[in-house]
């Protein structure tokens, strides 16, 4: 069970005005289970993503990238689930386009104009006849509220569905936000398996969506970690309709741009957030806070090491306040300068480590008793500057070998 996300409810999820949605039983894997997610964009809308930096990226992600630089406006996303067609050579990337081009003829398009995403197994042919034979049924249930339905039709590991809305006033003008995610193992940023699509039907400048997106991404999906494996089909995709009215953003520096970017940026965190929640196996929600760092850079590298770190997350799983494993991580993070006489060390409310060595205040029981909740902070001082940054990660569990274990089974 997740930890501490509560059901999604349909309800709370605003339509974004020139998106339509729609979603249908295409057998890719497993039969009686929504597995082809179509997103329709009206004319005038603008894509930007941000995607997996591993070499060894999906066909997808190869096609997506294609399309995006050839400069065409996107239309259509196609995602499937159940098959992530990585480590599928050629024939791959023909499956991904072929699937372009087949909703590039229903809807009168070009194939540039379609971006495709899988997620699922990995070095299995995609079954794209399926896929392409499922088209007619996802455009014929396309409807601008199907947003909780699409969350569900993108799941793979995941056990409940991950969506987010937000309203935010912009230059007098109501603007809606509403976003899906899905992600639950193989998570690590650049990028953190996940998929994201954050739309709004904001007027904003598009050349400023590239650079909005990778801000998004780097405060959000970035900043997350379940097991430190970075995936073959990680994407976060940002997609505005211009249709709220709002005098065009042309500055994210403006009051309005500001507006905009805190309303993408709940929403993007509350996604992120959700995929770690709802961690493989996942008991706990760790925070990692590091402070007192010279950059911010440098402060993500330590909280890292501390959120990749197995004896940690082990540690945690098991409320056994074994913090030496905390301090080693810190320790071995890359840092070569670092005065380890300046370390300071909280769980939650407990201070246990002060100038490099345990608290004689201290007591084990204490942090026992912080390690035993679902929420937990783990706060880090460096004492080398103000520098300071987070990331998001969950314990590991007997269930997340389980799961991983009997993943294709």
């Amino acid at each position: 069970m997740p930890v501490n996300l509560p059901p999604l409810d349909p309800a709370q999820l605003q339509p974004i005005a020139g998106v339509r949605i729609g979603i249908a039983e295409a057998g890719v894997r497993k039969a009686n289970r929504k597995d082809l997610t179509v997103f329709l964009l009206d004319e005038g809308a603008s894509v930007s993503g941000v995607f997996t930096r591993n070499r060894f990226c999906a066909a997808p992600v190869q096609v997506c990238r294609e399309h995006l630089s050839a400069g065409s406006a996107v239309r259509a996303l196609v995602i499937n689930t159940g098959n992530a067609n990585a480590g599928t050579g050629a024939p791959g990337l023909a499956h991904a386009r072929q699937t372009c081009e087949a909703l590039a003829g229903l809807l009168q398009c070009t194939p540039e104009q379609v971006l495709p995403f899988s997620t699922g197994v990995i070095m299995e042919p995609l079954p794209v006849d399926r896929i392409v034979a499922g088209l007619p049924a996802a455009l014929a249930d396309a409807q601008s509220a199907h947003w909780a339905k699409a969350a569900e039709g993108i799941m793979t590991t995941d056990t409940v569905p991950k969506a987010a809305s937000v309203q935010v006033q912009v230059g007098g003008k109501t603007v809606s936000i509403t976003g899906i995610s899905k992600g639950a193992g193989m998570i690590r940023p650049n990028m953190a398996t996940m998929l994201g699509f954050v739309t709004t039907d904001a007027c904003v400048d598009p050349g400023l969506l590239p650079a909005l997106a990778k801000q998004l991404a780097d405060g959000s999906f970035n900043r997350i970690t379940i097991d430190g494996d970075t995936s073959t089909n990680d994407s976060f995709m940002l997609i505005a309709t211009h249709k709220a009215g709002n005098t065009p953003i042309t500055s994210l520096d403006s009051a309005e741009g500001q507006a905009l970017l805190k309303g993408l940026m709940q929403v993007a965190r509350q996604l992120a957030h959700a995929i770690v929640r709802d961690g493989e196996g996942a008991t706990k929600f760790i925070t990692v806070q590091v402070e007192g760092g010279r950059t911010g850079e440098e402060c993500r590298q330590v909280a890292y090491a501390i959120a990749h770190s197995p004896l940690v997350k082990t540690a945690f799983f098991a409320s056994d306040p074994n913090l030496g494993r905390i301090l080693a991580a810190v320790g071995y993070a890359g840092i070569e300068d670092l005065d380890q006489g300046l370390i300071e060390l909280h769980l939650d409310d407990v201070h246990v480590v002060s100038q490099g060595g345990r608290r004689a205040e201290y007591r084990e029981e204490d942090g026992q008793r912080v390690m035993k909740g679902s929420e937990i902070t783990v706060r880090v001082g460096l004492g080398r500057g103000t520098a300071s940054d987070t990331v998001w990660t969950c314990d590991l569990s007997h269930d997340y070998v389980t799961i991983n274990a009997d993943y294709r089974s």
